[in-house]
């Protein structure tokens, strides 16, 4: 009997587990249903928006007993990260708010604390497009006009605050000025004068703004076709232009108009009272940009006109094809789908906005949005998509690039040589070389013969040489690289003279019988050292390390495994070798001896050498400003190693600091419980103070040296600069030469592609390197830097 009782309890328990399950999973399945449900509205159907809309309202009404925490979640979540159909959830809430007034108010109250945290965290393009919900969300009779005019007054406030940096108040104007396309005409028909006294506020504030950072975001160095205009100042003249037109545009989607009926009957919702959080300076606001432009009406041959660069309608359909980039970054084949299914299509010349968008984007200083490779494989797909017209925009686009590539900004002529590189060797190399045979017949280190140059020399990369050399015509083989081939000095013709050779010949047949690295020592330690009669043998020795090193790379040469291999079966020896900076920086000239013809392979040993700590980075730095590299220094491989160079080193540096961080709180939370009178547990791995303090010390180090690297590149780029502006003026010449256009617009590319390390030492720079005694030219540079976050 008991045993019977005993059964029936357990499947009573048994049967309640189950049903639990079940709950749980119908749960799960009815949440994703509300998810898909939500996330796909107004997309393709064959029933209408409006219909699709009001359908979706009803199911959601029915839901919100049990899933409101959810379906607000959902929407809060597509109003950031769809923004391209912010009318169609705007709308959608509109319609539930007018059904339930409890949800409209939750859902504002949830939206604004979306709103403080990201701009507490820093995300400041989400914050942006809560802020553009919100204001829609005046249209679908959600939010009170007025409310939103007040947020937007204490918004402008910011400008009016003393000791911040212009970021601040610039990313708060913009967050206004972005939305006003959505709702200025609601704010002008019910608020005109408190919206006249914003708009004045705004404008003084406008006309007041430093805008020396200007010249570090140009694409191009002058203003021809096409005025290359401050973001701020072009949104302000796109807003101007809507205002003198009433608030009235053509471009932004309206589906609320068809409830008109339904919302003009809800009740609204007051916004709390937002307070801007309070500036500090770790805060890291957006940076400003410059406005891409490439096209006007007279580019596009037929169809549509493209709007006007100071048109709303020009900014709205940038703004909704970035979003989209930005929706898609992660997958190329949806991007280039959901660009040209773009709602308007057949309104504006598409295929032009679009490459303007992604070139834009690609072109962006100081840095692009996504990595170069997403552009390239992105327009690739649309190519597909789209065979008959998107080849010939972006044939034109490239001539139209290349024709004002002499005023290009050396950083963005190497992102068009790199994408253009990749999309050739998409498309069999072809191309209408022919075209720009006169790029051929000038001085090689103008920009158009160096574009052609860098292109061919990427494309190598990418393909073969012969390949390559058959690709061109033959009027170009001045500019087609050199077969890469590894070159042995001590094999050539004339090579018994040099000091090393017979020693070479024999560490040939050395490593070939698999010797010891010991061994190869005591080779080594033969050679006499031309530096000094008596010299220790972890001192520089120059003719050790050109024999050692020139074999090495040369029996390693058939591929970058082989080097790899060599290099790290005798790295104890090249540690001995070059265990100075002198030392490290003849090993690099011997590699650079041997693999010049050979690019790629520089750049990949190099990287090798930095992460077995072979050489050091500012052993590098100094390495590529000697005169040993003077004839390749504006070569676009250069700065891809020394960029390289740097970033290897800031990550080192993020290691380290991150070990350090976690090692204190590891033992500050043990010290907090110990204080408390709790235990710890004692497998977990609890740091000492000295172990501590260790970690703190070697990041300290590894930031000094962060420190002397920057310190060394500004001042080998101060020097080399002084020199030429000096030789210049004594000579009578003019200093703008090919030579100076390449070198210093690399150090503003140093500046801007590192802004972030280099503002940690921007007191430093100033007091120790770029002081009032400087040349102007080069001075100019760094206060276009320091004037990004002034």
């Amino acid at each position: 009997m008991s045993r019977r009782r005993r059964a029936s309890f357990s499947d009573d328990e048994d049967d309640v587990v189950h049903r639990k399950r079940r709950r749980t999973s119908e749960n799960v399945d009815i949440e994703d249903r509300l998810e898909s449900l939500i996330s796909r509205v107004g997309e393709k159907s064959t029933s209408s928006l409006e219909s699709n809309l009001e359908g979706l309202a009803s199911v959601l009404e029915a839901d919100l007993p049990n899933y409101k925490t959810k379906i607000m979640r959902i929407l809060c979540e597509c109003a950031v990260k769809l923004p391209e159909k912010q009318a169609v959830y705007t709308t959608l809430v509109g319609l539930l708010n007018a059904k339930n007034y409890n949800f409209g108010g939750e859902f504002v109250e949830m939206m604004i604390r979306q709103l403080k945290e990201a701009l507490k965290t820093e995300e400041f393009n989400a914050a942006r497009l809560v802020i553009r919900f919100l204001s829609d969300l005046v249209n679908c009779r959600v939010i009170v006009a007025g409310s939103l005019l007040a947020m937007f007054d204490n918004f402008v406030e910011v400008t009016l605050e003393d000791n911040i940096p212009q970021v601040r108040s610039d990313w708060y104007v913009y967050a206004i000025l972005a939305a006003l396309p959505w709702v200025g005409r609601e704010l002008f028909e019910k608020k005109e004068a408190e919206f006249q006294k914003l708009l004045i506020t705004i404008d003084n504030y406008i006309s007041k703004r430093q805008k020396i950072h200007v010249p570090a975001l140009r694409v191009w160095t002058t203003d021809v076709p096409h005025p290359q205009e401050e973001y701020l100042d072009c949104l302000w003249a796109q807003i101007k232009n809507l205002q003198s037109n009433k608030w009235i545009e053509k471009q932004v989607p309206r589906p609320y108009l068809a409830f008109d009926s339904v919302l003009c009957e809800a009740l609204q919702h007051p916004l709390p009272q937002i307070i801007p959080p309070s500036h500090n300076e770790e805060i890291m606001y957006p940076l400003p940009t410059v406005v891409f432009r490439m096209f006007d009406y007279t580019d596009v041959p037929e169809g549509p006109a493209i709007p006007g660069s100071h048109s709303i309608d020009r900014f709205l359909i940038e703004e909704d094809l970035n979003c989209m980039v930005n929706t898609n970054n992660l997958d190329r084949k949806d991007c280039a789908a959901s660009l040209l299914s773009y709602s308007t299509k057949n309104k504006i010349p598409l295929n032009y906005m679009i490459v303007e968008v992604m070139f834009g984007q690609l072109f962006r200083l100081p840095t692009p949005p996504y990595l170069e490779i997403f552009y390239g494989s992105t327009l690739i797909e649309l190519c597909k998509l789209q065979p008959g017209s998107m080849p010939q925009v972006l044939a034109q686009a490239t001539e139209m690039l290349y024709e004002r590539i002499d005023t290009m900004k050396t950083t963005c002529i190497e992102r068009f040589s790199n994408w253009f590189s990749y999309h050739l060797s998409n498309f069999q190399f072809r191309w209408s070389w022919d075209d720009w045979i006169a790029c051929t017949q000038v001085n090689p280190l103008l920009p158009k013969p160096k574009f052609v140059s860098e292109v061919l020399h990427k494309c190598l990369r990418l393909s073969y040489h012969q390949r390559i050399k058959d690709s061109v015509p033959e009027s170009f083989s001045e500019l087609v690289p050199a077969k890469p081939l590894a070159r042995y000095k001590y094999q050539e013709e004339g090579a018994g003279s040099l000091p090393g050779t017979m020693s070479a010949h024999k560490l040939i047949d050395l490593i070939k019988s698999k010797c010891t690295p010991e061994e190869t020592l005591v080779l080594l330690k033969e050679l006499p050292n031309p530096l000094a009669d008596d010299i220790d043998e972890a001192s520089h020795h120059p003719v050790r390390i050109d024999v050692f090193v020139s074999t090495l790379l040369h029996l390693g040469s058939k591929s970058f495994s082989h080097s790899f291999a060599a290099i790290a079966k005798f790295h104890h020896i090249l540690k001995v070798l070059a265990d100075t900076e002198e030392g490290q920086i003849c090993l690099l000239k011997t590699m650079y001896e041997v693999w010049s013809t050979h690019p790629q392979m520089l750049v990949v040993l190099t990287d090798k050498l930095l992460k077995t700590q072979i050489v050091d980075c500012s052993s590098v730095a100094n390495w590529l400003f000697s005169a040993d590299m003077a004839s390749d220094f504006t070569r676009n491989f250069i700065w891809e190693i020394m960029h390289s160079t740097i970033n290897k080193m800031s990550k080192h540096v993020e290691k380290l600091q991150k070990e350090a961080e976690d090692a204190r709180d590891l033992l500050d939370a043990a010290k907090k419980k110990m204080a408390d009178g709790l235990e710890y547990d004692e497998d977990d791995e609890i740091p000492t103070e000295e172990m501590v303090e260790r970690k703190e010390e070697r990041l300290e180090l590894m930031q000094n040296q962060q420190k002397r690297l920057f310190l060394i590149i500004f001042q080998r780029f101060i020097i080399i600069l002084t020199d030429h502006l000096a030789r210049c003026e004594s000579e009578g010449i003019d200093y703008q030469t090919p030579w100076y256009k390449w070198v210093i617009e690399r150090l503003q590319e140093v500046f801007l592609l590192h802004h972030s390390l280099v503002f940690k030492y921007i007191n430093t720079l100033e007091s120790l390197l770029f002081t009032s005694d400087i040349d102007i030219h080069i001075l100019e540079v760094f206060q276009q830097f320091c004037a990004l976050r002034s």
